[in-house]
């Protein structure tokens, strides 16, 4: 992903809310499952991550990506964006 690429993203972020939260209990199944059906819904998702995480949110973020085959855009505070394209062919996609 090129760094133009990443700031696109990063500016279409910037309004969105975060759609779930990680914490304690890491990433669990159903986390994953979830974050899974938000981004093939949405394409663009953020993720707060919370002070009781027991990893920083940098590699929540990383793992979070590899486990959803998707890409972290940014980690911003305790922020992750993640983005995966859609394979739905009835939903808008993002111009990259």
């Amino acid at each position: 992903m090129t760094s133009k690429q990443r700031s696109k993203l990063k500016s279409i972020a910037a309004n969105l809310d975060p759609i779930a939260q990680c914490g304690k209990g890491g990433l669990g199944d159903n986390l994953i499952r979830s974050l899974s059906d938000a981004l093939e819904a949405h394409e663009l998702i953020k993720v707060n991550v919370l002070t009781n995480a027991e990893e920083d949110a940098k590699s929540l973020g990383a793992d979070m990506a590899q486990a959803l085959r998707a890409e972290c855009v940014a980690v911003i505070g305790r922020k992750v964006i993640l983005y995966r394209r859609s394979s739905r062919k009835d939903c808008k996609h993002i111009e990259l």
